[in-house]
């Protein structure tokens, strides 16, 4: 339940250096804040309309819910107690500015950060111009007279930076240069002026932060007698963790976390009890990893188990505190974690304690735990098996079944404490649960607070009445649709009991840690112990590079992307607007530029810290040399180094050769979460319109028949090359019909759905589903309806047909079934398709052709074509390629507009 997160990037060419919506405010709003700068006093909060301007502004990073659990978390301290972080010199010379933004916001939401900051690349350089040699000895820099001296000088001249930095963005800020740390020598024959900390004088700090300063120190110590000691800033932070207990240690790097030697990813999560002894045995801990590890677990086994670190990047910062998904390396003790298989061997009143606070079920008084325990010993006498598994302290608990012949077993509770939420202890558990339960199923109600969370850790979903039965590492059909049957079956019998974690659950977790959760299927023998995710986690600020910016759907897709939480433009492509600023995209000023297929090649060679998407939204037929520059170089680098391309155009929407998926995700999301390619082919307009409204009835089509469908567009959809078809004056009045015969998308709609086709349906591989299709363009700009004629094999009530519709799209936000027909112009700027209007012929006495006719299905669709036609289909698709929750920065409504 600890959400996603990304790698730092370094400034790339061609795009103007990008800004986190918190960061510019930081900027933004300086002039005002220096007007507002007070002289030091009594500590003094934040302003009200400020910090809510401020913590909604959070709100871009994670969800309300999360932002304000957190706050709450780390409010509910002394402000001393808050964090301690750790800035490494180069973090100050080279991103000073997004430092100081980053703890200008903290400060604004009325929190105070403990800095301590380190100077080293900076002592270099000046002893290097005084051609002083810097020696080492065990890691340790000696320290004689002319190096203290210099030392002494950098110090106070890099803390003075940070502190003006602060105070130009309106941050008071307190410059501690000594006075703080007490120390002896550490070995002063080795190491000359070298201290090691034997006591820390808290109430500096405590007094800075009393008149309403952040406290930011240097790691210089001194003797009882006044002599100053040089010492390592992490560990005079470590130190100074010590004595003030923080929930936070924070280590600010400009790599951003703590990276896996072999696969060259980075961790996200290391829980020490659980890790530590196998992770020090891995190849690649060595020297300075190792060193650091042992550092941080002896800093924590000292500390509160409230205590975390984390090693994150300045401008992740934010990220990393205020949400679930983290944006770093998280390092916490943790707890061991359990499984028993037998109630005997765990504390159950502990066990019920939880559930009776936490189970809705049993929190309800609707069940027991005791009739729950006597449902589990029957279980067992009859010869199936459960599992218990949790922690420790009990804040966390899952309780896992299989019934007798079974291979499949079932998650039937899972529950949390809002303590094991923010320790991301939820998420190990649930690692170990698929550790030892490869195939596994589960059922929800719909209603439940926390689908985010199941959706995240499923392979698969299906809707079954009220509720939704999800599998995990399950690929057999014919099982998925036993399991769904049975579930299916026993809801309709009783509530399930919901396995989500009931504290608030996130909208992601922590997607790689050193026990990450596997998505590809196991290979024999292996234990899956430790396996590693092929696809990217989900993570903020994806760099999106966008080929085609004139058209409509271009101008769409930088809207969305603007609003998007975890997408942010690198580059903007368009040969007619190449040099002028792109509208409608405040994370940042950019301008168009105009890249050349070899270009974008060139910028694919740098694997994803130059560009994670690629769109190209361009016409036709144009797509294919970008398209081969991009696979040309990505086939140089690793997997997760490989941009995905999502295709707008019709080029590679018949592909046969497995390298592109369609990208329709309500009728083909198994294959795209599956997809290892990372190549997508969004669908055409009228397509998704189509194929949306015919799906649900495949296999009740005759197949001697074909579905016909007549489709009205507004003149957007003839793109923005003048022409009759985008012409409003001669459209008005008018309805232009076009292509009557053979129309691509005609050609699309039968192609795809032929690939839904089961063996049993009347249409499929040997006999290929056809439609006619009709198109017309009408005076309105965007939006399309569709009416279809569906010949089906039986008749059918429309009834009949609301109830198939709307069991086929349970669970689906873009999709709402309603019973009057939709109209265009309430769908249009909408992001989700609409279909209804259901009607079926009357039933007469006639034979032959004409009882033919009244066996047939008539119903409506309507879409926005810019959006769920194009740029909204384009972002789920993105979303899910990048391993982002689906509707990720995507304008839900429950319901749709209807007048």
């Amino acid at each position: 339940m600890i959400g996603a997160s990304r790698l730092i990037r370094p400034r790339r060419i061609g795009a103007a250096a990008s800004r986190t919506p918190l960061a510019a405010i930081g900027t933004a709003s300086s002039a005002a804040a220096r007007a507002h700068a007070r002289p030091y006093s009594y500590q003094s909060r934040p302003d009200t309309s400020e910090k809510e301007t401020i913590v909604k502004l959070l709100y871009n990073i994670g969800s309300k819910k999360e932002v304000e659990q957190y706050l709450r978390h780390f409010s509910s301290v002394e402000s001393q107690k808050f964090a301690v972080i750790k800035v490494g010199g180069a973090v100050i010379s080279d991103d000073l500015a997004t430092l100081a933004s980053a703890l200008t916001f903290l400060n604004r939401v009325g929190l105070y950060p403990i800095v301590v900051h380190g100077a080293g690349p900076q002592l270099n350089q000046r002893l290097e111009a005084a051609n002083i040699e810097a020696r080492y000895e065990d890691g340790i820099r000696i320290t004689d007279g002319p190096t203290l001296a210099i030392a002494r000088e950098v110090f106070a001249s890099e803390n003075r930076k940070l502190v003006e930095a602060l105070e130009r963005l309106g941050t008071r800020a307190r410059p501690i240069t000594g006075g703080v740390f007490v120390a002896d020598y550490l070995n002063r024959e080795k190491y000359d002026r070298v201290g090691r900390i034997v006591h820390v004088n808290r109430e500096v700090v405590e007094s800075s932060i009393r008149a309403g300063c952040l406290p930011i120190l240097t790691s210089l110590a001194e003797t009882p007698e006044g002599q100053i000691l040089n010492v390592n800033a992490d560990i005079a932070a470590g130190e100074l963790a010590r004595v003030l207990e923080p929930l936070k240690i924070v280590y600010l790097n400009e790599k951003n976390g703590l990276y896996h030697g072999t696969t060259g990813k980075r961790i996200e999560t290391i829980h020490l009890d659980e890790e530590y002894d196998e992770l020090l045995k891995e190849p690649w801990v060595r020297y300075g990893t190792k060193l650091k590890l042992k550092e941080i677990k002896e800093l924590l086994d000292t500390l509160p188990r409230s205590s975390s670190v984390a090693i994150i990047s300045a401008e992740h910062l934010h990220k990393e505190l205020f949400t679930h998904s983290g944006a770093g390396t998280l390092i916490m003790r943790g707890h061991r974690l359990f499984s028993e298989q037998d109630l005997a061997s765990v504390d159950s009143d502990r066990l019920r304690a939880l559930l009776m606070e936490q189970d809705p079920s049993i929190a309800s008084g609707e069940s027991t735990a005791a009739s729950y325990w006597q449902k589990l010993a029957a279980l067992k006498r009859a010869g199936g098996q459960y599992w218990i598994y949790g922690d420790e302290p009990y804040q966390v608990a899952a309780i896992v079944t299989r019934t007798p012949g079974q291979g499949i077993s079932v998650l039937d509770k899972f529950v949390a404490s809002k303590a094991a939420v923010l320790g991301n202890i939820t998420d190990n558990a649930w690692k170990l649960i698929v550790r030892d339960h490869p195939q596994l199923v589960w059922s929800v109600p719909r209603t439940d607070d926390n689908l985010s969370w199941h959706f995240d850790r499923a392979d698969g979903s299906w809707g079954a009445g009220d509720n939704i039965v999800f599998w995990y590492g399950v690929e057999d059909w014919k099982k998925i649709s036993s399991m769904v049957s049975a579930m299916h079956g026993a809801a309709r019998a009783s509530t399930p009991p919901s396995p989500a974690p009931s504290a608030p659950a996130p909208a992601g977790s922590r997607g790689y840690s050193t026990m990450a959760r596997r998505v590809a299927p196991r290979a024999a023998g292996s234990t899956g112990r430790r396996s590693y995710s092929t696809q990217r986690p989900p993570r903020p600020a994806l760099r999106v590079g966008l080929i085609g910016a004139r058209g409509y759907t271009g101008r769409e897709l930088i809207k969305l992307i603007d609003g998007h939480p975890q997408f942010e433009l690198a580059y903007v492509s368009s040969r007619e607007l190449a040099g002028k600023p792109v509208p409608n995209y405040t994370k940042a000023q950019i301008s168009h530029v105009n890249l050349s297929a070899q270009q974008v090649g060139e910028l694919t060679r740098e694997g994803r810290q130059a560009v994670d998407v690629w769109i190209m939204a361009l016409p036709n037929n144009v797509a294919a040399p970008f398209v081969a520059e991009i696979n040309n170089a990505a086939a140089q680098l690793s997997p997760d180094q490989q941009p995905v391309v999502v295709d707008l155009s019709a080029d590679y929407r018949f592909d046969t050769t497995g390298q592109w998926a369609y990208g329709l995700p309500e009728l083909h999301r198994a294959s795209l979460r599956n997809s290892t390619t990372g190549r997508i082919s969004n669908p055409g307009c009228y397509a998704t319109g189509s194929q949306l409204g015919i799906a649900p009835l495949l296999p009740y089509l005759d197949s001697t028949r074909l579905p016909s469908v007549f489709g009205v567009s507004g003149y957007s959809g003839a793109g923005t090359k003048p022409s009759p078809k985008n012409d409003p004056g001669f459209l008005q009045d008018n309805l232009i019909p076009y292509a009557p015969v053979n129309h691509i998308h005609e050609r699309e709609i039968g192609h795809s759905l032929t690939r839904l086709c089961k063996p049993e349906y009347p249409f499929g591989a040997q006999n290929p589903l056809k439609v006619q299709f009709s198109p017309h363009v009408a005076p309105f700009f965007q939006g399309i309806a569709l009416t279809l004629h569906v010949p089906l094999r039986m008749s059918m009530s429309v009834k009949d047909m609301v109830e198939v519709y709307r069991e086929f799209y349970q669970g689906e936000r873009l999709v709402h079934v309603v019973e009057s027909a939709p109209l265009v112009r309430d769908n249009s700027e909408k992001h989700y398709a609409v279909v209804g209007g259901f009607a079926v012929p009357p039933h007469g006495e006639d034979s032959g052709s004409a009882q033919l006719a009244e066996r047939r299905a008539v119903l409506n669709v309507t879409l926005d074509n810019l959006l769920k036609g194009a740029a909204t289909q384009a972002i789920q698709n993105m979303n899910i390629a990048m391993g982002i929750g689906e509707y990720t920065g995507i304008p839900l409504a429950d319901k749709p507009t209807m007048s």
